[in-house]
């Protein structure tokens, strides 16, 4: 018989809440304290203002409940757990799909906060990973930077829009239209220049190989309308850009406790400096959180789940993108580049399944990697080269292998000799 880990008695004293937007249902269970084995259960309903949830903890409290559990509910989970966890309260944040009730049977408030708090005393689920106050104050900054960043890159195809519109072919000639020459072409557009030799006689370094290209896309109907709203386009980029630059001020400043960790990760091959802050807040910095690194990977959905029936093994994805994806998909297409360890993986796995595989086996990589390097502060990150899986090839199965290919394909015997011969 196979030992297993199993939870060696109930949690005595709980509580469940099924949380709303303005009510939460708090289901509340603890031992009777006449009848052994038999529970007492208490529901009731609270709104989720200030006053009322101290009157839940206080009423927590009385009860002497230890374990408070609750689903993550879009965002309305956190004024509830916050609270609580400042009140002394162990709160537990259950993932709704890991707590489902069992099918056909009633569904209301009153009976999920019953059934997730049947669920939570028996041990039959594992709490979500919520950071501690300072890591969710840095993934919040981390977070609306990265959606700033996709709002201007959205700002910039509007505005290469609006200029096809206009028969203006500037993106086809160069790849960023607010490099300086760029912005100072379409400033002058907008102002009322109209001239295609005299627009591209405002290019500067290397675009001045590319004049004749240059008349050739700026020459189109460029008008007022197109003008009006190439100016509000373009004041949006810079208010975004501003508004970006104050968020990086303010990340750094409250990185300043984690800068061993940052100089860490930014060893690591394609991870940068607004990389590596991203992944800290994602991930935080205290790693026994994780038991090891493959459990990171797989909290991060960079593990494709097994999913075995019939003695067969079917393949599965990986599951949806997160917040974290984002870094880690950067940091793939930059390491893709490299002749390092790490871009000799991608172009490996690429070559047989595909970039978008490759990507996530990178992200795989860097994750595993950031955990090690977290776990201790004195570790450092050493890139094994391109040649790595080179040197672990034994040449002479590979010989015989390619050997037998060839004569699968060919239908002769194949022997190797002198090339002099």
């Amino acid at each position: 018989m196979q030992e297993t880990e199993e939870p060696l008695e109930f949690v005595q004293r709980v509580a469940a809440l099924d949380i709303g937007k303005s009510t939460l249902m708090a289901c509340i269970r603890v031992p009777h304290e006449d009848k052994p084995g038999r529970r007492l259960q208490e529901v009731g309903e609270y709104a989720t203002t200030t006053r009322s949830l101290l009157a839940l903890a206080d009423r927590l409290r009385c009860q002497g409940v230890t374990l408070v559990a609750m689903e993550a509910t879009s965002d309305y989970w956190k004024p509830a757990f916050y609270l609580l966890e400042a009140e002394g309260f162990e709160c537990w944040l259950l993932n709704a799909k890991h707590v489902k009730n069992v099918p056909g049977r009633p569904k209301t408030d009153k009976l999920d906060a019953v059934w997730l708090a049947k669920v939570v005393e028996r041990g039959m689920c594992r709490p979500s990973f919520v950071p501690p106050k300072p890591i969710r104050q840095l993934r919040d900054l981390t977070r609306y930077r990265r959606t700033l960043v996709r709002e201007r890159s959205s700002a910039k195809q509007r505005l290469e829009k609006i200029l096809e519109d206009a028969q203006i072919k500037l993106t086809s000639v160069i790849s960023n239209l607010l490099t300086v020459s760029g912005r100072q072409m379409l400033q002058a557009m907008i102002d009322g220049e109209r001239s295609p030799k005299v627009l591209a006689e405002m290019a500067r370094g290397k675009m001045r190989a590319k004049l004749d290209a240059l008349q050739e896309a700026l020459t189109g109907h460029f008008d007022e309308h197109h003008a009006f709203l190439c100016t509000m386009m373009l004041a949006r980029i810079d208010d975004l850009t501003a508004r970006i630059g104050e968020l990086s001020q303010k990340i750094e400043q409250v990185m300043e406790p984690f800068t061993v960790q940052v100089d860490q990760l930014i060893e690591v091959t394609g991870v940068g400096r607004s990389s590596a802050q991203e992944i800290i807040a994602e991930i935080g910095v205290d790693m026994t959180r994780f038991s090891s690194s493959d459990h990171l990977v797989a909290w991060a959905r960079y593990s494709p789940q097994t999913r075995q029936s019939a003695g067969k093994t079917k393949s599965s994805t990986t599951g949806k993108g997160n917040w974290l994806s984002g870094a880690l998909g950067e940091i793939g297409i930059a390491t893709s580049r490299t002749d390092t360890f790490l871009g000799a993986r991608y172009r490996r796995i690429a070559k047989r399944r595909g970039k978008r595989r490759a990507l996530v086996a990178v992200g795989n990589s860097v994750l595993t990697i950031a955990w090690h390097l977290l776990s201790d502060p004195d570790a450092r990150f050493n890139d094994l080269g391109p040649g790595f899986y080179e040197s672990r090839i034994n040449k002479e199965r590979q010989t015989r292998n390619l050997m037998r290919q060839l004569e699968q394909l060919t239908g002769r015997p194949v022997v190797l000799g002198d090339a002099a011969a």
